[in-house]
């Protein structure tokens, strides 16, 4: 089953989160086929990033938590909030 995982950056966490991309980056990419796609929210105005969206397969939804606590950005404390909900990749779905 599929989960997205919505974050929402701590405000001013800019920096912070500057930091920590490289180790984010690297776990991401050591999810394989278990990450079907991710990339950062942006604020309007500055086109700065402001939290993520992480979209991944896992058995259920502790799964996708116990994922999503290991990100570094988690570990790290730069979410203000996180919500991680069942989704159906309805359209364009590359392994359709």
């Amino acid at each position: 089953m599929l989960f997205a995982i919505l974050c929402e950056d701590k405000p001013g966490a800019l920096e912070l989160r500057m930091e920590t991309r490289p180790a984010h980056l690297d776990y991401l990419k050591s999810l394989g086929k278990t990450l079907k796609f991710a990339g950062p929210f942006l604020t309007e105005k500055e086109q700065t990033p402001c939290g993520s969206l992480v979209v991944i397969e896992a058995e259920d939804a502790e799964a996708a938590k116990a994922i999503a606590d290991k990100d570094p950005y988690a570990e790290a404390g730069l979410f203000e909030s996180v919500a991680i909900r069942p989704w159906v990749w309805a359209i364009n779905n590359p392994e359709s």
